[in-house]
């Protein structure tokens, strides 16, 4: 191992077990393996995904967990056989490894390896000083936004624009959910020249005034019908009964797609409202390449995140609000300050 040398401790935000908070805790700094980077982390964007880990919706996570996965941080140590270097501003999403070797990875669909392993739920994530990653599925970071608004590029952009190239060439574009994805995709899909419809929960005017602020031509219920037939509507929100709504919004030959890794149950609908060539899918994880792909676009436009800040141990809080819906675009955990002693 190469770098600044070995910290002697580190606090991170702890899952001991599911449907309980997060413990703060002291623990030993990582040391990385060959192929992996250990980073200090600078920020950690708190995801929907995240609540799914700590609510026990996703199944098995790897206990005691450190959840988190849209992290920015800075390397501070390499493990044998990598080529980024000391210093480097990385981020490091969802999808933290693949077999590389399976049918799915060798036709480009990584996202669908059936032994991948996933940062902040099947390997430790970034509510953390310190991280270590699998270097190969880290991506390094154009000069731009600072950390906090950079980290939620990492899972609410990513997974957002693939939802969006799944959806098509829809001029008009319903997005059921106006949190952080929504917030950032509406951003590029403008840039695109797309329209926006924006769904919020019912009586939400705020998150329906933060909408038409990014420019949605419309913002409105989720239970309302939009103005017009949609050409797409992609589902953000991780509620079931929104898939027959979303299909009765679209034209004949639209597509619904559903972004989240959980949903509630979908309920029956009649099949007139998948007729007519409508097409229902979903979308898996994310790929190296939708990574690159995104980010550069996201420096073009430029995608701005709208953000609010809380200190790693104020995890639990930054978690209530984003289940509560009491957020604005993206909460973000500021781990422990550079400079700050380490925990011995």
């Amino acid at each position: 191992m190469s770098g600044t040398g070995r910290p002697h401790g580190m606090q991170a935000m702890v899952l001991t077990a599911p449907r309980r908070p997060l413990s703060l805790q002291h623990l030993p700094i990582p040391v990385p393996a060959p192929g992996q980077v250990r980073l200090r982390v600078l920020a950690c964007a708190v995801c929907r995904t995240d609540l799914h880990v700590i609510d026990g919706d996703l199944p098995d996570p790897a206990l005691p967990l450190v959840p988190g996965h849209e992290v920015v941080g800075l390397i501070d140590a390499v493990g044998e056989g990598v080529t980024l270097a000391v210093g480097q501003r990385v981020g490091v999403p969802w999808l933290g490894w693949t077999c590389g070797t399976c049918a799915y990875c060798r036709a480009d669909a990584e996202n669908l390896c059936p032994a991948a392993r996933f940062t902040g739920y099947t390997l430790p994530g970034g509510y953390a000083d310190y991280l270590v990653a699998d270097a190969r599925y880290c991506f390094v970071l154009p000069e731009g936004p600072d950390a906090a608004h950079a980290a939620p590029l990492l899972c609410a952009g990513l997974i957002g624009y693939r939802a969006l190239r799944l959806a098509g060439v829809a001029q008009r574009l319903g997005f059921y959910g106006f949190g952080a994805a929504a917030h950032l995709l509406t951003q590029l899909a403008r840039w695109q020249g797309r329209q926006i419809y924006a769904f919020t929960r019912p009586g939400d005017a705020s998150a329906q005034a933060f909408a038409r602020e990014l420019g949605a031509c419309w913002a409105g219920d989720s239970a309302q019908a939009p103005p017009q037939p949609l050409d797409a509507a992609i589902l953000f929100a991780p509620v079931g009964a929104l898939v027959p709504a979303a299909l009765a919004a679209v034209r004949p030959g639209g597509a619904v797609v559903c972004a989240g890794i959980h949903m509630s149950e979908i309920p029956a609908f009649p099949y007139r409202l998948l007729w007519q060539e409508r097409q229902l899918r979903s979308v898996a994880n994310l790929t190296r390449r939708d990574g690159e792909a995104f980010l550069a676009l996201a420096s073009q436009v430029p995608v701005r995140s709208t953000v609010t800040c809380y200190p790693l141990a104020a995890a639990n809080q930054a978690l209530e609000d984003l289940r509560t819906g009491r957020l604005h675009g993206a909460a973000v955990l500021l781990p422990t300050p550079a400079g700050r002693p380490a925990v011995s």
